[in-house]
């Protein structure tokens, strides 16, 4: 399929999808109220009175959480997506790398350091656990005769399982931050509002023109680091770029839903699958199935308890973690 069309049926796919986990939970919003309270928006005209109850619900609850659920979906697929491209191997993604979880752990510090009441507190410390965390991997990775990729991903998953057992340790001494903290660790988008909608979105929309307009250089150093210094790419200045914007993501959305793993390494390489290895299209294509799985794990999660709530990171982790494991297995083979 042409990746135009594709686009425009990711499009359709996602409006549908949005229709329908608004309309599914513990109070079902009927179709037809979902019309009419959008309609009522646009014109200005008021609510017809058999549908008023479900305005709160679904303008300050249902809506705000479907639209959250797009966006973090798609950041975490084009992090993902952005660097698989520069260490040109199909399982990184930042949730691997660690990247995640030291974002995590700097909200875990805000939160007991009780400075997660100002409004650039955790997002200010998730950004710079991110960036020191990144800092770390690459430090180690750098030990020895020579840096490769694999290092690099060892790397990565060691100070991860490193970062985790720090985070443990923390709740276990401050049990009064208990669930704040389980809440960074585990992902949930329950609490969504406007204002993360705004602050992620337009983080993603500058990110995302961004890395649009670099994408004939990431295509270019897909053909290797001498290559693309041949032609003119400068490969560790827009390595060093990319990861440091990847790192703000990362930090922004931990700070705004937790940690939510494997949408950074499932998606990008469903995209390719899809489009081929033109990053123009896998971008733009990783977006729209970053949102549309990220709305899906976050609706299951929400009804297949409730009124529980299961975190969003759990149903992506289901599918995700057998999704890495068969990625290891062909990686494996195939460099054979």
């Amino acid at each position: 399929m042409h990746p135009r069309y594709l686009i425009l049926l990711l499009v359709v796919i996602s409006i549908f999808l949005s229709i329908c986990a608004i309309s599914i939970g513990v109070i079902s919003i009927p179709w037809q109220a979902i019309y009419e309270m959008i309609y009522a928006k646009f014109t200005g005209s008021p609510v017809p009175s058999q549908w008023e109850i479900y305005v709160i619900p679904f303008f300050q609850l249902r809506l705000p959480r479907v639209v959250l659920n797009l966006i973090v979906g798609a950041t975490l697929a084009i992090c993902g997506t952005a660097f698989q491209a520069i260490f040109r191997n199909p399982i990184c993604d930042p949730y691997i790398l660690g990247i995640s979880s030291g974002a995590s752990l700097g909200a875990a510090i805000a939160i007991i350091l009780g400075i997660n009441t100002l409004s650039f507190g955790i997002s200010g410390f998730a950004l710079i656990g991110a960036l020191l965390t990144l800092i770390f991997v690459l430090s180690i990775s750098s030990m020895g005769n020579q840096k490769s990729m694999e290092t690099i991903l060892l790397a990565g998953i060691a100070v991860n399982f490193f970062i985790c057992a720090i985070i443990t340790l923390l709740i276990v001494l401050h049990q009064e931050s208990l669930d704040e903290i389980l809440f960074w660790t585990m992902g949930s988008i329950a609490s969504a509002t406007w204002k993360n909608v705004a602050q992620l979105g337009s983080i993603l929309f500058i990110s995302i023109i961004w890395l649009f307009f670099n994408s004939k250089k990431l295509n270019i150093i897909q053909l290797g680091q001498d290559t693309a210094q041949t032609v003119g790419v400068n490969y560790k200045q827009l390595t060093m770029r990319i990861l440091i914007v990847v790192s703000l993501l990362i930090a922004c959305t931990v700070a705004n839903c937790g940690v939510i793993g494997f949408i950074g390494l499932v998606i990008p390489h469903i995209s390719r699958i899809l489009v081929g290895n033109n990053y123009r299209n896998v971008l733009i294509i990783s977006c729209l199935l970053g949102g549309i799985f990220c709305l899906i794990a976050d609706t299951i999660a929400r009804t297949i308890a409730a009124p529980a709530e299961l975190p969003v990171g759990s149903i992506t982790a289901i599918v995700g973690a057998p999704y890495f494991i068969i990625l290891l297995l062909s990686h494996k083979y195939s460099t054979k």
